[in-house]
């Protein structure tokens, strides 16, 4: 069955990284999907994170308050999609989904996602 999955959560304190990951089944999955990373925090509205575009679409999104602190990349070899994610914040605590998509443009719903991981950043 066509899916991704999510892998690298955990607990950090402030200032520290963690690094997630998200696998595609299949190659069908990895090549003609871009990959975007959602999050919720408790109490609040699911949002988007980072996206990054299929192929030969280079597009990379990030949501304003992660510029310059998180970085999404592929790797191909691996059917791999990572979020490295520094700097972490107490605000950054949320399960993160990655989820297939159309595209990055923010107007479409994604395909297939992921279970979730935590990610805890403590004070």
């Amino acid at each position: 069955q066509a899916h991704v999955s999510e892998s690298g959560g955990g607990s950090v304190q402030t200032g520290g990284s963690l690094r997630l990951s998200c696998a595609a089944s299949s190659e069908l999955i990895y090549d003609f999907y871009a990959i975007k990373w959602f999050r919720q925090a408790p109490g609040k509205e699911q949002e988007g994170v980072s996206c990054i575009g299929s192929g030969r679409d280079t597009t990379i999104w990030y949501e304003e308050s992660v510029k310059g602190r998180f970085t999404i990349s592929r790797n191909s070899a691996e059917r791999t999609v990572y979020l490295q994610m520094n700097s972490l914040k107490p605000d950054d605590t949320a399960v993160y989904t990655c989820a297939a998509i159309a595209d990055c443009s923010g107007h479409v719903s994604p395909r297939y996602w992921g279970q979730g991981a935590q990610v805890t950043v403590s004070s």
